[in-house]
């Protein structure tokens, strides 16, 4: 497994949840793992420190201001050695802390001694979670790169059935040998577009299509989660930015143009999931334009993106939305863009349209056309960068 010989800082703050966390750190143990546990004055209420001592063979850390043996202060040593840090349960309290660099107990003491991937696995009352400042900090820490093991819904401790419960221990496993192992595709660098562009008519109207974003933004997490450095560009989406990309805003086809060209000097593959829009305004007017009076606007296309860059050395993948003769135009797309793969589907197709949570898509190169199924968006995001990563393997 990826966790042998690793060494895992375990954070264990103060909720009913820290139960469960005595099977994280026995299961990562048996897997190898040299799990060392950090508790705050909270969580030894719920589980005592010989519980974690046993199971780790370690000595648990409750004091800032404990030393080892060599007078060396043992959370900036364990903050210097470890390879990744696990808080679990996390609490609303703990997440807070950890938000605004505070050092207070032992986790968030060690967490600034150190330069260690972080996973954090939230746990708290549903009302807790939701509360927009909790949500304001969880954000703050998405932006300094940490994973967040979201809660599900459930049955909580106060009785009450909503979201905050904590993931189950081998959710969490799960998890942190996924952080610890280099994915296929580490070291590459991937571009993903995702959603729709909105080309203005005046300052509050614009032309728009009807995509969700949530395939493209199902490529960038499986990307992501592969290992790859990803640079997302979206526009409008309906769906949460996942985490480990480097999002950038990009609301028009103009914007996503000059984002792509940026980039793709220095990426090696380009997976094109937007639904740019074929058409903007001629002119914009500069003001609103009044209710009730005649309406014309003028269009002209917008930039061909993915024929803009047809020359450039990477892996390119485009989308072709279609509602009818599918294969037939993919297929002249992928030759006339000069792209290694193209993802057909028909938008007219039950599960299939947009906003759907599932797809069933064609995937044709060259020399092939291979029907998938109808499935969640997340597996086809993985048929998907299956494929690039056989590309770039070439």
């Amino acid at each position: 497994m990826s966790v042998q010989g690793k060494r895992i800082l375990l954070g264990v703050s103060g909720g009913i949840a820290c139960y469960k966390v005595v099977q994280v750190a026995r299961d990562l143990t048996k897997l190898g793992a040299d799990v060392h546990v950090v508790m705050t004055q909270a969580a030894r209420q719920f589980v005592g420190p010989l519980t974690f001592e046993t199971l780790t063979r370690h000595k648990v850390l409750t004091d800032v201001m404990e030393l080892d043996e060599r007078s060396d202060i043992v959370h900036v040593e364990l903050g210097k050695s470890v390879d990744l840090i696990v808080v679990a349960p996390a609490t609303c309290n703990i997440i807070g802390r950890i938000a605004h660099g505070l050092a207070e107990d032992p986790i968030t003491v060690t967490m600034l001694a150190s330069p260690a991937p972080v996973l954090i696995v939230p746990a708290m009352d549903h009302h807790m979670w939701a509360n927009p400042a909790t949500q304001a900090n969880v954000e703050t820490l998405r932006g300094r790169s940490m994973r967040i093991l979201e809660p599900v819904h459930g049955e909580l401790a106060s009785g009450a059935v909503g979201w905050g419960r904590m993931q189950e221990p081998e959710a969490i496993v799960a998890a942190v040998c996924e952080m610890l192992e280099p994915g296929p595709l580490a070291g590459k660098r991937i571009i993903v577009t995702a959603g729709g562009t909105q080309e203005p008519i005046d300052p509050v109207r614009y032309i728009g299509n009807h995509s969700s974003g949530k395939m493209g933004i199902a490529v960038a997490r499986e990307a992501a989660r592969r290992g790859a450095q990803v640079t997302l560009l979206y526009g409008a989406i309906s769906v949460r930015l996942p985490e480990g990309v480097d999002a950038v805003h990009t609301p028009t086809a103009e914007d996503m143009a000059r984002a792509v060209h940026k980039h793709a000097t220095k990426a090696d593959a380009l997976v094109m999931a937007a639904a740019v829009a074929d058409y903007r305004a001629a002119a914009i007017a500069p003001h609103k334009i009044k209710k009730g009076q005649a309406l014309r606007v003028d269009l002209k296309p917008t930039v061909d993106i993915l024929d803009s860059i047809k020359d450039l050395p990477l892996v390119k993948v485009g989308f072709a939305a279609e509602t009818r003769e599918l294969v037939e135009a993919a297929r002249e797309k992928l030759q006339r863009k000069r792209l290694d793969l193209i993802v057909g589907n028909d938008v007219a197709a039950e599960g299939s349209g947009f906003g759907s949570d599932t797809n069933q898509v064609v995937l044709i190169d060259a020399r092939s056309a291979e029907q998938l199924p109808l499935m969640p968006k997340s597996e086809v995001a993985a048929r998907i960068l299956d494929r690039v990563g056989e590309l770039l393997a070439r």
